[in-house]
């Protein structure tokens, strides 16, 4: 399995937004900074959007990723994960169970699941769970209907509880990357942080050094 990046940049396709050119900006900005194993896609989709324009789009995405040897995975849809060749998928909370959503995928692969709190962590990895998407640790308006936030001590008491890595996700900006990663997050996940960037090169580099200034003692592992 390989190893797990620290910055993972999920897609937006919502109505006026290009997720190829924004995963294309990123991917070229991770290359020019030599970080490309730091750098995770995530393919998410509106639920709307149909299975084969889903497939098409991943597609597409995972082709661009693997130029660069950018792992890439999938939100929810596990077919097309396995249909276009993902190197995994991530799953939440109304979606497949982890138990499930490992024995669609097989042992190999990564599997990403939500959770909020110590309990909801544990019962994920004991499940098959690679690593953990924690959050939301602040506000967003990215996706609607989410929970309260978390805070950087919400996501510490996740991290404290599991021995995969935990990326940090909602409401992630540059600034709140050091304390996100003191918490003991991995990395941190991100939408409009970059998506909605006038540069999205220049904020995925942004990121990108954000995550690799790790506060000392802080890495809970990734797999390997």
């Amino acid at each position: 399995m390989p190893s797990l990046g620290r910055l993972h940049l999920i897609t937006d396709t919502r109505p006026g937004c290009d997720p190829l050119g924004v995963l294309r900006a990123a991917l070229a900005a991770a290359h020019a900074a030599d970080a490309t194993a730091d750098l995770v896609v995530q393919v998410r989709v509106e639920d709307d959007m149909s299975d084969r324009d889903a497939y098409e789009l991943t597609g597409r995405a995972v082709a661009e990723c693997a130029a660069y040897q950018v792992t890439c995975l999938v939100n929810d849809r596990l077919h097309v994960a396995l249909a276009t060749g993902a190197a995994g998928a991530h799953v939440g909370a109304l979606d497949l169970p982890v138990d499930a959503a490992r024995r669609v995928l097989g042992p190999a692969a990564i599997l990403g699941a939500t959770a909020r709190d110590p309990a909801t962590g544990r019962a994920a990895v004991a499940a098959g769970a690679t690593y953990l998407g924690v959050g939301p640790c602040y506000a967003t308006g990215t996706k609607t209907e989410l929970p309260d936030p978390i805070g950087p001590a919400g996501l510490a008491a996740v991290a404290a509880a599991v021995d995969v890595p935990v990326v940090a996700i909602a409401g992630v900006t540059v600034d709140r990357v050091s304390d996100l990663l003191a918490a003991g997050a991995h990395g941190v996940a991100v939408v409009g942080a970059i998506a909605a960037a006038a540069d999205p090169g220049r904020a995925t580099a942004d990121l990108l050094t954000a995550v690799r200034q790790r506060p000392t003692g802080t890495d809970n592992g990734a797999p390997a």
